[in-house]
């Protein structure tokens, strides 16, 4: 059961402790970030280069502004920041929605934060490990036409917005999960309204992903699998509550 905010915590309070999770959060991104920012041609190599590996033909990356190769470095960096200091994100989260918890239910706070970092970075894996046969199919579509020639700027924007698409995405079962706990939802809840879900799920889909069905097909598809797995999740957690 979720407590009512305002007998536990004034609003101005509430607030107070919101500015220091997310100041936390930060210092720990950009803590993370600076030797990143050291390495970035490295990481470059690894995140920006082992997606083109089928790509045919090879696609050239450029930049066409002076400062633009620093400005991507600075990107690459802070991107990489935020993946490593993921679980203090997760855990400065769950902490700041836990003065609305009972007891019971702040006792699974840090089981969620494992959870939720474990999660977030198998939809990230995923997607890191399907981007070559994504990039195959975009450079192939017009090979007979056109030449690949990539804005490093641009690319890496569309690789990491992509990342962090199914990152969020793959903690469908841990939101499930908890509000379930919380007596929200139930897994047949979840199971009357399928068909809304299916439909968000592609509305979803298309919106993260660029304008084609593979890009589309490659979010919705996992996502389909997730809801089934977050029906299964809600029918226990339900149960456990029952019994807690």
């Amino acid at each position: 059961m979720v407590k009512s905010l305002s007998g536990e915590m004034p609003f101005l309070e509430h607030l107070e402790e919101l500015r220091w999770r997310v100041i936390k959060s930060v210092v720990a991104v950009v803590l993370c970030a600076v030797p990143c920012g050291i390495f970035w041609k490295r990481i470059f190599d690894i995140i920006m280069i082992y997606p083109l590996r089928f790509a045919d033909p090879k696609p050239k990356l450029i930049y066409t502004s002076p400062a633009e190769s620093i400005i991507l470095s600075i990107k690459i960096a802070l991107a990489s920041g935020i993946l490593l200091s993921v679980p203090l994100i997760f855990y400065q989260l769950w902490k700041f929605v836990s003065p609305g918890l009972y007891g019971k239910e702040k006792k699974v706070v840090f089981p969620v934060v494992i959870v939720s970092t474990l999660f977030f970075m198998a939809g990230v894996t995923f997607s890191y490990f399907t981007f070559p046969f994504l990039m195959k199919f975009l450079t192939s579509f017009a090979a007979d036409r056109l030449d690949p020639f990539f804005k490093a700027g641009d690319y890496f924007g569309f690789l990491l917005k992509i990342s962090l698409s199914f990152g969020v995405v793959f903690e469908l079962p841990v939101i499930s999960y908890v509000l379930a706990r919380l007596g929200l939802i139930t897994a047949g809840f979840l199971m009357k309204n399928f068909r809304y879900a299916l439909l968000g799920i592609f509305v979803l889909a298309a919106v993260l992903t660029p304008p084609d069905i593979l890009s589309q097909l490659m979010l919705a598809l996992p996502l389909i699998f997730l809801y089934g797995v977050s029906v299964v999740v809600a029918y226990f957690a339900s149960k456990e509550k029952k019994t807690s």
